[in-house]
């Protein structure tokens, strides 16, 4: 029987990932709960896999799942999640920016009822110029999305069995797995804690990464993008129809008179910039769309602790598809 389920995904983390371990080992040994540890090997290009491999082998309570490529974290999360078995999971990262001495302290918030126990960050020694950013897009996610997402709250966070099983019941393809973990609910407490730097290596998340992720969210939770669209629309409509009767009235009171070169120009590169503005918008949803109506896989599994074969007592199975109609391991 198993209380806590542990989910990591790594992707190219081999500098840290044993060192994260040991603190995490560290931290739940004492709390005499039982729990496993459950790594999902992103289809990282180092040695990861090799690292989880060994671990799985010195250590009963290790699970893992490794990708046969990258497919991203959203997928990664939903494999630990499918894997895990405990009656409380803990998501979290194994760059140890999310402190494992923290997870006792979440454990302790969940027995007393709470379904969502959230680890949220401060922004200490982060950059001005992306925390400017990042309280910008917070402002601009709270006033559009149908579901509320704090600045500073990440992936850290305790999740109850049925609020696991609520997740693992949503089966769109295009996962913003912060909206996810809103939608559905429950009873939610947080905490504040002083922000890490990582252990070893480097950042996945770059602008461009930021950037994309920052659209997923604002597109994933709302139609108001679409709506926008014709607001503005029927904005430029109202006002053309007001310029052409006040051209109409000046020709009337004033004579007939030469519209200004300028004036036309400013307003066609304005309304092709709005129109390809919404055009992009559009795409956008039908591209999500075109996308959830193939019902691809989320990942495709290259190799897990039950279908390896070379070593003692391993069963020998074939390797494994993990589609999205799937919410058990």
């Amino acid at each position: 029987m198993v209380d806590v389920s542990v989910v990591v995904p790594c992707f190219n983390e081999s500098e840290v990932i044993d060192a994260f371990h040991a603190e995490l080992v560290a931290a739940l040994e004492p709390t005499g709960t039982a729990f496993e540890v459950c790594y999902v090997d992103d289809g990282s290009s180092d040695l990861t896999a090799e690292h989880v491999r060994n671990l799985a082998d010195t250590d009963p309570r290790v699970r893992y799942t490794s990708f046969s490529r990258n497919f991203g974290k959203e997928s990664a999360m939903l494999a630990g999640l499918r894997m895990s078995q405990g009656d409380a999971v803990v998501l979290m990262d194994a760059d140890l920016q999310h402190p494992p001495e923290l997870v006792p302290r979440m454990l302790e918030l969940h027995r007393h009822g709470y379904d969502q126990v959230v680890a949220q960050r401060d922004r200490t020694g982060e950059g001005a110029v992306r925390t400017a950013l990042s309280r910008a897009y917070y402002r601009v996610v709270r006033r559009f999305m149908e579901v509320e997402i704090v600045d500073g709250v990440g992936d850290f966070r305790l999740l109850s069995r049925r609020a696991v099983n609520a997740i693992l019941s949503l089966p769109e393809s295009n996962r913003f797995s912060k909206g996810l973990f809103s939608w559905i609910g429950f009873d939610t407490v947080s905490f504040t804690y002083e922000n890490v730097e990582r252990a070893a290596g480097q950042s996945k998340w770059g602008g461009r990464h930021l950037l994309n992720y920052g659209i997923d969210g604002l597109l994933s939770f709302n139609s108001r993008p679409l709506r926008m669209a014709i607001h503005t629309g029927l904005w430029l409509f109202l006002s053309a129809l007001v310029y052409a009767l006040w051209i109409i009235a000046n020709v009337v009171l004033n004579g007939v008179d030469t519209p200004g070169y300028a004036t036309l120009i400013t307003a066609i590169v304005a309304l092709s910039g709005i129109q390809l503005a919404t055009l992009g918008v559009i795409g956008e949803y039908v591209g999500r769309i075109y996308h959830e109506s193939k019902r691809r896989p989320h990942y495709v599994v290259r190799e897990t602790d039950d279908t390896r074969t070379d070593g003692p007592g391993r069963p020998e199975r074939p390797l494994e598809t993990v589609g999205q109609g799937r919410s058990k391991p």
